[in-house]
């Protein structure tokens, strides 16, 4: 579970410091350079990312639940995810509409990302993953739209034709990973936690009936049977 965390404060630390730490951030790229900074962020940001996927794995192995997501949770899960798959590709498809409107689509994917599963996984683990991502990307989304308005940031409206392509590729990579590579790189199938219960239905308990039994011989009876048994006189069968 250390790992986890380590790798998490390192991660989301490292995209965090133009809203807890934007005057440091000015000073350390005028000192270093912005090229500097770049890769002083990328190498903790490869650095907590290392650590999050080991330190997850780790503490997935405990199974130690919180709560038990409901079935409904699942079925809720699907059309989220495809939601945050649209809205990330729209971070890197120039001119869509998409981009226009939410002003920063990556982060509001990983809030929706990040909400989806922490609904439908109650374990330590997971709420801990889940929930950092959540708390992150939300902050990060309310204090990005307030520097916009500080700043007067417009974003230029997206045509149709970009906004379609941001939609088309974002469902082709959500179907694929939907169906092949999240079973292949997390080893769980979406598709059949759908049919799966989310609560193992309890079997009754067994009546048994008591049986009468007759009162067993003390060892010492036995024994006590047997020696009365040998000392007992033998008659002459020959007479």
């Amino acid at each position: 579970m250390a790992l986890l965390i380590i790798g998490l404060v390192l991660f989301l630390g490292a995209h965090s410091t133009r809203m807890l730490a934007d005057q440091a951030r000015t000073q350390t790229i005028n000192r270093i350079g912005e090229m500097g900074w770049k890769g002083l962020i990328t190498a903790a940001s490869i650095g907590g990312f290392v650590l999050i996927v080991i330190g997850y794995g780790q503490a997935h192995s405990y199974h130690l639940p919180l709560w038990t997501p409901p079935l409904w949770t699942y079925y809720l899960t699907i059309p989220l995810t495809f939601i945050a798959f649209v809205l990330i590709t729209a971070a890197y498809v120039p001119g869509n509409g998409i981009k226009a409107k939410v002003g920063h689509p990556m982060v509001a994917g990983v809030k929706t990302w990040a909400f989806a599963h922490l609904l439908a996984n109650g374990n330590l683990a997971d709420v801990l993953l889940f929930g950092s991502f959540l708390i992150w990307a939300v902050a990060s989304f309310v204090s990005s739209r307030r520097r916009d308005r500080v700043n007067g940031t417009t974003y230029p409206a997206g045509t149709a034709i970009r906004s379609a392509l941001t939609l088309v590729i974002g469902t082709v990579v959500w179907a694929v990973f939907l169906m092949v590579l999240h079973v292949r790189w997390i080893g769980v199938s979406p598709l059949g936690m759908l049919t799966a219960p989310a609560v193992p239905a309890a079997e009754p308990p067994a009546i048994v009936e008591p049986v009468t039994q007759s009162a067993p011989k003390t060892e010492s009876a036995v024994t006590e049977g047997a020696s009365n048994a040998s000392d007992a006189p033998k008659t002459d069968t020959a007479k």
